[in-house]
């Protein structure tokens, strides 16, 4: 891979290894360009806390790091700090102007979540309910909208275990968006690689139709998950298999 923009650090609770080690893996593995896109903190109301994300106490920290770490290894690899957000219509603006004084490079979409967290299910977790999975589509088109994001991650993490078709009338409308704005899916390896409802067939099946491109996210939640040259293996053969092209890279501004 020339490049992965879906990396985590221990700061989002379910991830381990240190900053350091991700950076080491990836220029063992010959990327060239690696973005970090922890889970995002959010400005949550209340005192509430977030067991599957980092804090925002977590920020200096996180930017410091990764920019110690971008200078310190430059002539081995190019890396870009950012985040896996949700689109969170009440919490956006908020989120926004938690930001706003760090150099935050990008941000990928990941809607695990179709209000706040504190107040709506994972979208991972197996429904049949359609007005679900087109809330989910609904959603993650308006986020992507606003042209914050640069892609969607597991873009068919909603998992719908409903009728074919109204899977298919669906997200034919997400695939056709994206192929509409030049976005790839991605064909998320963590999820294939652990036998997860994504990276799924159903959904490259569909984007074959529409004819997307794809981009591979090693969603890598420990240094390792950056050498597994199996699981890219892997999803390059999805590729071939759907006729996907493959996005190397993405243009970060």
């Amino acid at each position: 891979m020339l490049a992965n923009y879906h990396t985590h650090t221990a700061r989002c609770q379910h991830a381990n290894g240190e900053d350091r080690e991700y950076v080491e893996a990836a220029i063992q593995a010959g990327i060239k360009i690696l973005g970090f896109s922890d889970h995002c903190p959010w400005p949550f109301p209340g005192d509430y806390v977030s067991n599957i994300r980092m804090t925002p106490s977590d920020l200096d920290n996180y930017f410091y790091s990764l920019e110690t770490l971008r200078k310190e290894y430059q002539k081995d690899l190019t890396i870009y700090i950012g985040f896996e957000a949700e689109y969170d219509i009440s919490l956006n603006n908020a989120q926004e102007a938690l930001f706003s004084d760090y150099p935050l490079d990008y941000l990928i979409m990941g809607q695990h979540f179709l209000g706040t967290e504190t107040d709506s299910c994972y979208t991972g977790m197996p429904t049949t309910d359609e007005a679900m999975l087109q809330l989910y589509v609904e959603r993650t088109i308006q986020g992507m909208q606003t042209g914050k994001y640069l892609y969607i991650a597991h873009p068919d993490l909603i998992n719908y275990t409903g009728p074919d078709e109204i899977y298919e009338k669906h997200m034919i409308q997400l695939c056709t968006y994206l192929k509409e704005k030049d976005i790839p899916v991605e064909i998320n390896l963590l999820g294939l690689w652990t036998h997860r409802n994504y990276t799924s067939r159903r959904f490259l099946s569909i984007a074959q139709k529409v004819g997307n491109s794809a981009i591979l996210g090693i969603d890598a939640h420990a240094p390792e998950q950056l050498l597994n040259s199996e699981a890219e293996a892997l999803g390059v053969s999805l590729c071939k298999e759907f006729g996907l092209p493959l996005c190397e890279k993405m243009e970060i501004h």
